[in-house]
């Protein structure tokens, strides 16, 4: 009983950076660019090429460009 709470604590901490570090990021990806939509549309491009494997730079020079591109059209 008193191992699984000690487990069931340290898995719940583990996680913790990772959750602060998304609800830090996952604004200013949409507040960083004129239109939400293009943050938004980079966000989903990233994180499918991230999915596929890209690298952190190609995710990077993919996301610059979406949000680019978005911006020239909306």
């Amino acid at each position: 009983s008193e191992m699984c709470i000690r487990d069931s604590l340290q898995s719940f901490l583990y996680y913790v950076p990772y959750v602060t570090l998304a609800v830090m990021t996952f604004p200013a990806i949409l507040h960083a660019t004129q239109s939400p939509i293009s943050g938004a549309l980079a966000l989903v491009v990233g994180v499918v090429a991230a999915w596929c494997g890209a690298g952190l730079l190609p995710v990077a020079v993919l996301c610059c460009a979406v949000v680019f591109i978005a911006e020239l059209f909306l």
